[in-house]
C-alpha cells in the first residue's frame, strides 16, 4: 500500500530554504525567490499550484528526476536544460525537497572547480 506523502505548504517550504545560513528571500517575477546575500538565487517558490524550480546541477537533476518523474522534472526552458528542476510539493517527499534546497545552496557557496 502506498504511503501518502505530506504536503509541504508554502511556509514549510519558505522554512527550509531560509534554514541555510545567509539566504534571504526576495519576489522574482510571480514567484518568491530564494538567495544567498550577495550571491545567486537557488530555489523560486509559485503560490498558484505550490511548486518550487530548484536550481540544481544538470548531473543532480538527473539524480533527482529519477525519484518521481512524474513530479520532478526539468523546467521547460533553457534554465532546465541547466539544472532547474520543478518540484511538485503536494506530491514528492519533504527529505527530497531538503536535500535538492542543500545541493543548490551548496553549489553556490562551495562551487566546484573546473578543468584543475
Amino acid at each position: 500500500m502506498e504511503t501518502k506523502k505530506s504536503m509541504i505548504t508554502e511556509k514549510m517550504f519558505t522554512a527550509l530554504a531560509l534554514a541555510f545560513p545567509g539566504t534571504e528571500q526576495h519576489p522574482h517575477f510571480e514567484r518568491i525567490g530564494f538567495k544567498v546575500a550577495g550571491k545567486r538565487m537557488f530555489a523560486t517558490y509559485l503560490n498558484k499550484d505550490n511548486t518550487a524550480n530548484i536550481f540544481l546541477t544538470p548531473a543532480e537533476q538527473v539524480l533527482f528526476c529519477k525519484m518521481d518523474k512524474k513530479y520532478i522534472y526539468p523546467v521547460p526552458n533553457k534554465w532546465g536544460a541547466k539544472g532547474a528542476t520543478t518540484f511538485v510539493l503536494d506530491k514528492v517527499k519533504k527529505e527530497w525537497v531538503t536535500e535538492a534546497l542543500l545541493s543548490a545552496y551548496n553549489e553556490i557557496m562551495y562551487p566546484k572547480k573546473t578543468g584543475i
